[in-house]
């Protein structure tokens, strides 16, 4: 099994100064990937309710420091050598195809090939209200998104032709280092996330732990693969979890290959001591 360390750009890992301790000391101990999230704008007073607390709210409150998924990761790139580089997750239909696969093809050439594309759909109408998107059509943005990105990393001359987006012929260069293209994860525990990384995902991250959910979603998952003629053994299975080898156990009965955990502390002391600990403990046994 695979670990991974998620929130890594997000409070005070905007710090780069910690930023940089975490990603060197995660890789020294054995984590396999670092994962960034998004949000362009928190509107204030937004009455959307987040989906992964039970309060509604984002932790950290409306002004916590969250900086682009990107940047950060080109940074981690230039510090580590091995550690894979992810977003978990951006919101991909806030974006133009377009951008997304250049940015994406850049910073996976420069790491040599270690980046992962987390997805969501996103879940803040007021984001969305701020960018002047219309958040009822967001999945079909998503789908289209994540065809239109493909075709950028694989197609020279590269074509989209869908609703939400359209273009080409035209050349999308560089090309991304990993030859069959940027991986793209599905995030989310929706059913309509689990469907679409059916039909879409070269990975699925719901971020949950509890194994009959789990067990749910990638029923519906590969009930979506098999409709669109894909082979869903292929799709990679993350979720989130803790830091205790038993654990992972029931993880691991229902196919998950990696677990993303929340770092074990907020100044460089505590994580060395608290990153160490799980290498020795956890990541060295699992």
């Amino acid at each position: 099994m695979k670990f991974g360390l998620m929130f890594v750009n997000s409070g005070p890992f905007s710090n780069p100064d910690l930023l940089a301790h975490l990603a060197v000391t995660a890789e020294n101990c054995g984590f396999e990937s670092l994962w960034t999230v998004e949000h362009v704008v928190i509107p204030k007073g937004y009455q959307t309710p987040y989906p992964y607390s039970k309060d509604g709210k984002i932790p950290g409150g409306e002004d916590v420091a969250i900086p682009d998924p990107l940047l950060p990761l080109g940074f981690v790139a230039a510090l580590t050598k091995k550690v894979r580089l992810a977003t978990g997750v951006m919101i991909l239909p806030q974006r133009h195809p377009l951008y997304v696969a250049k940015e994406l093809a850049t910073l996976d050439l420069l790491s040599g090939g270690r980046t992962i594309l987390g997805i969501g759909s996103g879940w803040l109408k007021e984001e969305f209200d701020a960018l002047g998107l219309d958040f009822h059509v967001r999945g079909a943005r998503t789908d289209e998104a994540i065809q239109a990105l493909r075709a950028c990393w694989c197609e020279s001359p590269s074509s989209f032709h869908g609703k939400h987006f359209n273009f080409g012929p035209l050349m999308s260069f560089p090309k991304p280092a990993q030859k069959s293209g940027v991986p793209v994860h599905i995030g989310g525990h929706s059913p309509a996330a689990a469907k679409r990384a059916g039909r879409l995902g070269d990975g699925f991250f719901p971020a949950l732990s509890d194994v009959p959910k789990l067990t749910e979603l990638f029923g519906l998952m590969r009930e979506a693969a098999a409709k669109a003629g894909r082979d869903a053994s292929r799709i990679e299975l993350s979720c989130i979890g803790r830091a205790n080898v038993e654990a992972l156990k029931p993880l691991a009965e229902v196919g998950i290959a990696r677990v993303i955990l929340a770092p074990p502390g907020f100044d460089q002391e505590a994580l060395s001591r608290g990153l160490e600990k799980i290498g020795n403990e956890v990541i060295a046994r699992a």
